[in-house]
């Protein structure tokens, strides 16, 4: 049969450079990924032959093989899996760029040090190639079930490949690696030696279903005749606690999440009675880069009777987990399942309930029993976490109850809704927060200086989710939710009330300023008012109660929603002098107020700029402090 050569794609080619010539600390994983791979197609088989008899496939010796040549110094893994066809190999082993190669590379020219390098190789999915650490040459061969003639490829991994079909290939696929020269002086990297391939399948795949052989060889010092099966095959998630380690479980998260470094925190649950299903559970160390994202892939790998079902199977969790990562192994599900049914199965939307339920309940426990451990996932995962209290009606409390935010209190720890509540002061009725960029920000509002003044405690608010859910959850243990920038401010704490005929007594003394303030400030105002929230700053501008804020204005305009322009409300600090100067001056000046008419402009503008906005009409303010600047140096 006659053999194509392709070219690998430019990208596609210093990734290859980048890897064959990289050293890496640890080049075992490259036997790891072509076992999984291996047994994926296993698995991938035994689905098809389940779903459709009339295959006629071969399922008495499903297995995994491992062959060394120490004289050849040739590696093959075979398996009688389901196989690929000619265009299959073409595109998925003929091409890196379904692995997003752009950023790989980047990530990989970047990676300072050996062990980030080294993990970059699992989180990107391109396990196969990893073949090229510790391999000159690789060639693939393989049948897919079904057809009569097989394909071979082959690249030395120089920037090209070769493609043929061949008809005396079995079915399956076998991957062989022509390994690179010896290395007299370490022996640890002896991929020919069968204590070397044992130690590698015992560390990252004893867990596979499938029996993983290893074929001795003529000469190489081993007594035994036959085959030696080097897994325990047990799935993890089927074996006691007792049986598992720390590290299988670490191992088994890698293999998964294609993560690099350990979980966080390991979940287990086995669910007994009329509907039998076993999960095993990973919450990650750190966020990945991609989690506030639309191409971001979330799910868990669900399986059935032990038989693979889908890689990213969404519905097993809500979206504010898709941080998750791990397996579930469910015993009545159908195996002739598509996405579609399983968003309606009733079973899987039990799963999804439990699931999330002993999610949340685990956080509960860590944020009980270990601070630096519930601190790192509270950094890491809270902002997405709180997306549920927006979509998770159901388990609001349960998230209320692990979620934890900034503040103004004394220190530096977090504070949650309850302790906040428990150490309100006598007489406050609501929980006061304050939404911004960052927590410099908000502290440095003038919407704050009252609470200050008084010692009220504020939510500081940083995450933009925060805009949203503090609406949607209104309240907790019947006191609402009241943002210090809406509304108007009436603290009836101890030590702040002030004399009622002494603040009619004040409004009426300001009542013409403000109604000629609103006048000459039009439409970018809906009202000017006294302000009871300011101690500082002269003015303030704030919103109406039930209006939304200019934050959550952008955030829809983003999404391409149409939102009409809210008018905000102006208040003015009665004590502060420029505005007690701007009374008086309004009171003297009578009709011919023009340089004050200026003044009202600069201050609401100065208001605006305060709270991190922007001027209606930035460059005729600009214009206007200029000149008010140029006259004081006359």
């Amino acid at each position: 049969m006659s053999t194509e050569t392709f070219e690998f794609q430019v990208e596609a080619r210093q990734l290859l450079q980048l890897m064959i010539h990289s050293v890496y600390s640890n080049k075992d994983v490259f036997l790891r990924e072509l076992v999984s791979n291996a047994s994926d197609a296993l698995d991938k088989l035994r689905l098809a032959a389940l779903r459709d008899d009339s295959l006629g496939a071969d399922l008495s010796d499903l297995h995994i093989q491992i062959d060394v040549d120490p004289e050849a110094r040739t590696l093959t893994v075979r398996d009688n899996g389901i196989g690929m066809s000619y265009d299959e190999v073409g595109t998925l082993i003929g091409t890196i760029a379904n692995s997003g190669t752009a950023a790989l590379l980047k990530e990989l020219e970047e990676a300072q040090d050996e062990a980030g390098a080294e993990g970059l190789i699992g989180r990107f999915g391109i396990g196969f190639y990893a073949g090229f650490m510790v391999a000159d040459e690789m060639t693939l061969v393989t049948r897919r079930l079904g057809e009569s003639g097989g394909t071979r490829w082959s690249s030395r991994g120089e920037g090209t490949y070769s493609l043929e079909k061949v008809e005396d290939a079995p079915q399956g696929t076998s991957v062989t690696l022509h390994l690179k020269p010896a290395d007299p002086e370490n022996q640890l990297h002896d991929y020919t030696s069968p204590w070397k391939i044992r130690e590698i399948v015992k560390r990252y795949s004893d867990f596979i279903t499938w029996p993983i052989r290893l074929v001795p060889q003529p000469g190489d010092g081993e007594e035994a005749a036959e085959p030696e099966t080097l897994n325990s095959r047990k799935a993890l998630w089927a074996r006691s606690r007792e049986e598992v380690s720390a590290d299988e479980y670490h191992e088994l998260y890698k293999h998964v999440s294609h993560d690099w470094r350990d979980p966080l925190e390991t979940i287990r649950l086995q669910a007994e009675g009329t509907f039998e299903y076993q999960a095993l559970l990973f919450l990650p160390a750190h966020a990945p880069h991609d989690l506030f994202t639309r191409d971001f892939r979330r799910g868990l790998q669900l399986y059935v009777r032990r038989v693979l079902i889908m890689d990213d199977c969404e519905a097993l969790l809500p979206p504010y987990l898709r941080f998750v990562k791990g397996v579930v192994d469910a015993q009545d599900l159908s195996l002739n399942v598509s996405r579609e049914i399983l968003q309606q199965d009733r079973h899987i939307r039990m799963i999804q309930r439990r699931l999330t339920k002993k999610v949340l309940s685990s956080v509960k426990e860590m944020k009980a029993n270990d601070a630096e451990k519930y601190a790192t996932f509270w950094r890491e995962f809270g902002a997405v976490l709180k997306e549920g209290l927006l979509g998770d009606p159901d388990n609001r409390d349960a998230i209320l109850a692990v979620a934890s935010f900034a503040s103004t209190r004394e220190g530096d720890e977090p504070t949650t809704l309850q302790q906040y509540v428990e150490r309100m002061k006598d007489g406050q009725e609501h929980i006061y927060y304050l939404t911004g960029e960052s927590r410099q920000s908000i502290e440095n509002s003038p919407h704050m200086e009252v609470f200050k003044a008084r010692g009220v405690e504020v939510l500081l608010l940083t995450d933009p989710v925060d805009e949203v859910w503090v609406d949607a959850v209104g309240e907790f243990e019947g006191k609402q939710l009241r943002s210090v920038a809406k509304g108007e401010i009436e603290l009836d704490v101890q030590g702040g009330d002030q004399q009622d005929g002494a603040r009619e007594e004040q409004d009426e003394s300001y009542a013409g300023l403000l109604e000629w303030m609103k006048e000459q400030l039009g439409e970018e105002v809906k009202d000017v008012r006294l302000s009871t929230r300011l101690t500082v700053s002269p003015a303030c501008v704030v919103s109406d109660a039930h209006d939304l804020t200019p934050a959550l204005e952008n955030m829809y305009r983003a999404m391409g929603q149409e939102v009409p322009v809210t008018q905000r409300i102006l208040e003015l600090n009665p004590d502060h002098a420029l505005v007690r100067g701007l009374r008086q001056t309004y009171a003297e000046q009578g009709k011919d107020r023009a340089e004050l008419a200026e003044t009202a402009q600069l201050l609401h503008g100065l208001a605006v700029l305060a709270e991190g906005g922007q001027p209606k009409e930035p460059a005729r303010f600009v214009k206007l402090v200029a000149e008010r600047l140029e006259r004081t140096l006359r």
